[in-house]
C-alpha cells in the first residue's frame, strides 16, 4: 500500500437508539489510540528488559463544529451521552479509510464545548472501548 493522507476518511457513531449516524461533515479532527498494557517481567539475571503484552485498549477523541440542525447531527448523537454512560451502553464507532475499517464499541465519557473569542463554537467528545473486544482493523 502506498503512503496516503487522511483525506477521504469517514466517521460514524451510533445515536442513543442504536442507529449508526454519519458524522463525517461535523467532525473536524479525530485522535485514536490502540494500546496495550505491558508487564515488566525482568529478572535480576537480565541486562535488558523482559516484557509481556497484557490487555488491549482503545480510546478516541472527536472534535467538531457545533451542528444541531437535524436528528442525525453530532449534537443529536452526543447530547445524551450521560444517560448512556450511566447505563454502561457502548456506541458503535466506525472509521473507514482507504478500504480499511475500524469499528469499536465506545463508552463516551464527555461532550464538551468551546466558544472561541472569534465566535466559533466547537465540541469535543471521547471515550474508550466498552465491551472488552480487542480493536482490530478489517
Amino acid at each position: 500500500m502506498a503512503k496516503e493522507s487522511g483525506l477521504g476518511m469517514t466517521m460514524s457513531v451510533d445515536d442513543s437508539g442504536g442507529t449508526q449516524r454519519a458524522l463525517t461533515n461535523d467532525v473536524t479532527d479525530v485522535k485514536w489510540e490502540m494500546s496495550s498494557d505491558v508487564q515488566d517481567t525482568t529478572g535480576i539475571d537480565k541486562s535488558a528488559h523482559e516484557r509481556l503484552l497484557l490487555l488491549a485498549d482503545f480510546s478516541i477523541t472527536l472534535n467538531g463544529v457545533f451542528n444541531d440542525a437535524a436528528t442525525t447531527s453530532s449534537f443529536a448523537v452526543f447530547k445524551d451521552y450521560r444517560t448512556l454512560a450511566s447505563s454502561q451502553v457502548g456506541r458503535t464507532t466506525t472509521m473507514v479509510h482507504s478500504g480499511q475499517t475500524l469499528a469499536n464499541e465506545v463508552l463516551y465519557d464527555h461532550f464538551d464545548f468551546t466558544r472561541g473569542s472569534d465566535g466559533s463554537l466547537t465540541w469535543e467528545s471521547g471515550g474508550g472501548v466498552s465491551d472488552g473486544t480487542v480493536p482490530v482493523w478489517s
